[in-house]
């Protein structure tokens, strides 16, 4: 009876202990670099001492932290519920109350030039992961002195791509950037398909002229990789696989060429995230090679674990048969 009550508590410990492995948190992380969100740029400002009148604001309204914590904008259990989850006026933030400063409502956020037609885009991946990109543009007559809702968006977004391949740490992707004037705002959603984690961004542009008249006299800068470095003592989120790919999925960077997004069908994906190659010839994946990310950051704990309640599990039965041997003997 020893043995078997021994043979059970060993089995328990171990199945216990692969559990909470398995419940181990696995996190992507990352934002928007062209054109430039603005929690990335204001992160390049300086948290301590931003340049601009909007990130000096948003400073003043949420803290520092927000921003050491730029690629962190994020919902953990979005599953493609972006909608639901998310309150107008709060998409900046994804409701997130650190990151509240994202959502001030003002026309003088720094912003990037942008032209209709192709575009390359570039989101800084510092925990790359599988998943789908969508980007939507502010319709025509956004003002952004009022709070960002849903419904100043455009219905679709004008890209989406699944898996895109990464260069320089960078998701790379093409996208057809539909014909607008003046400020807008091109936001992003991020949705692993391998977790229900989705990330979102807030990129302030403007096509030709302002609505002033006049060209965007500040343009954001993306966060160099020596400030990155740099602030990742004083971040609170992961920044696993930064330059050279995921360490916990084993996700490594490709020479591919950009992927092209196409217009998003009118189904659609899945819990908010793509399944595959999107219809069209130019669709991503179309000869891309793509990022091998894999699963989450349990994955190898998993595997590890399942070896060792293997192994636990193979000695207490050689003990229990040396046991019943011996007894046999006696």
């Amino acid at each position: 009876m020893t043995s078997r009550r021994t043979a059970a508590a060993v089995a328990t410990t171990a199945v216990l202990a692969l559990s909470g492995l398995a419940a181990a948190p696995a996190f992507a992380h990352g934002s928007m670099t062209d054109p430039v969100s603005r929690v990335a740029g204001c992160y390049a400002e300086g948290p301590e001492s931003p340049k601009s009148a909007a990130c000096k604001a948003a400073v003043a309204a949420g803290g520092t932290q927000a921003f050491y914590d730029w690629n962190g904008v994020n919902i953990a259990n979005a599953a493609g519920n972006h909608r639901q989850l998310i309150a107008d006026g709060k998409l900046c933030s994804a409701g997130n109350d650190k990151y509240r400063g994202l959502d001030l409502a003002r026309a003088d956020w720094p912003a990037s030039r942008m032209d209709s037609g192709e575009h390359t885009f570039r989101y800084k991946g510092t925990a790359p992961h599988k998943g789908s990109f969508e980007l939507y543009v502010t319709k025509d007559g956004y003002d952004p002195s009022k709070p960002l809702t849903w419904s100043d968006l455009e219905e679709k977004p004008f890209a989406k791509v699944t898996d895109p391949g990464m260069q320089n740490g960078d998701y790379v992707f093409r996208g057809t950037v539909p014909k607008k004037s003046g400020r807008h705002l091109i936001y992003s959603i991020w949705q692993r398909s391998d977790s229900p984690e989705a990330f979102y961004t807030c990129s302030d542009v403007v096509f030709g002229q302002d609505s002033g008249g006049a060209a965007p006299s500040t343009a954001p800068s993306a966060p160099s990789e020596e400030q990155i470095e740099e602030g990742r003592d004083q971040s609170s989120v992961e920044h696993a696989g930064h330059g050279d790919g995921d360490a916990a999925t084993g996700a490594k960077e490709t020479a591919a060429a950009p992927a092209t997004t196409s217009a998003a069908p009118d189904r659609p994906a899945a819990n908010g995230a793509g399944t595959g190659t999107e219809s069209g010839a130019d669709g991503a994946g179309s000869g891309v090679e793509l990022a091998e990310t894999g699963g989450d950051a349990a994955t190898p704990y998993l595997a590890l674990g399942g070896a060792a309640v293997l192994g636990l599990g193979a000695t207490v039965l050689f003990a229990t048969a040396r046991r019943r041997s011996a007894g046999s003997r006696r």
